[in-house]
């Protein structure tokens, strides 16, 4: 429980350095995406603490996606 606290509160803090700026330039198109990405990091955050399960690694995707194109590729070039 106060590893989901800390993380909130290193995102309170994230948010309280960043937004201020932010809002004083009206950047408001990369104020929506700092909040999405913040969002989405503190989510996978306490899904990890809470339900304890393994963030996936970005790279196993891409290794799901390109090994077919690999494979493919190669029948040609033997």
């Amino acid at each position: 429980m106060m590893k989901i606290i800390g993380i909130f509160l290193i995102a309170a803090v994230i948010l309280w350095i960043e937004v201020p700026p932010l809002l004083e330039k009206k950047y408001k198109k990369e104020l929506f995406v700092f909040s999405i990405l913040l969002a989405i990091g503190v989510g996978l955050s306490v899904t990890f603490f809470v339900f304890e399960k393994p963030i996936p690694n970005p790279f196993d995707i891409l290794t799901i996606i390109f090994k077919p194109l690999n494979d493919f590729i190669s029948l040609f070039l033997k």
